[in-house]
């Protein structure tokens, strides 16, 4: 945002530069599906929502694939995002649990892509090092390291959407990535190999 103050006839004597944007950050599952919004402003990052999609109670994938699809549309309608991180796909033994899995991140993705939002990919691992400086962190260590960067207590009811900020400030802390696949925007993409120990786990967010 341009901020201008004219002297005289209109003549611009200072110009200052706000940066500002909104990252989603998602952490796609069959059973829970945690999300993070954040804010950047001025390289300072704060907390504008987070929380969790219950799946479990949906007898079908099919219905689990369209409840993501649709909250995720809301929240991207609600929040505007200027880009979307979520957890990439990854490579494991169980190629069932790899076939669900991966349809719950692309109907999320596709959520994005329905209204031109940049996508980025980010291993587990890579969002754990990038959070703590340790890519074998727990949840746990996540979560108090988020609590310190945002300076607030964040609830341990929903570990999977602290999962969420935690993506999403991993993006930040990689802004200067190669270029995202986003359809035609200027997010970043920084596919970091995949996360076959992901469903040892969390055996718990498949069904």
């Amino acid at each position: 945002m341009m901020s201008q103050k004219g002297v005289g006839t209109g003549v611009v004597a200072t110009s200052v530069v706000a940066t500002e944007k909104i990252i989603i950050g998602v952490d796609p599952g069959t059973q829970v599906t945690g999300y993070g919004v954040i804010m950047i402003k001025n390289q300072q990052i704060s907390l504008v929502q987070y929380g969790v999609i219950h799946l479990s109670k949906y007898s079908t994938h099919e219905l689990k694939l369209k409840k993501i699809f649709e909250r995720i549309s809301q929240l991207i309608d609600e929040y505007l995002p200027d880009e979307m991180a979520i957890e990439d796909p990854f490579f494991g033994k169980n190629a069932q649990s790899m076939l669900k899995l991966g349809r719950a991140q692309g109907v999320a993705m596709a959520a994005a892509l329905s209204r031109g939002i940049p996508i980025v990919e980010y291993s587990p691992k890579k969002i754990k090092q990038s959070v703590t400086g340790n890519g074998n962190a727990t949840k746990e260590q996540v979560a108090y390291m988020l609590e310190n960067i945002l300076k607030m207590e964040l609830s341990r009811e929903f570990m999977d959407a602290t999962d969420g900020i935690a993506i999403a400030i991993c993006h930040h802390y990689h802004a200067t990535a190669p270029a995202s696949i986003g359809g035609g925007g200027s997010g970043k993409k920084a596919k970091k190999g995949g996360w076959g120990a992901f469903i040892n786990e969390n055996p718990e967010r498949l069904k």
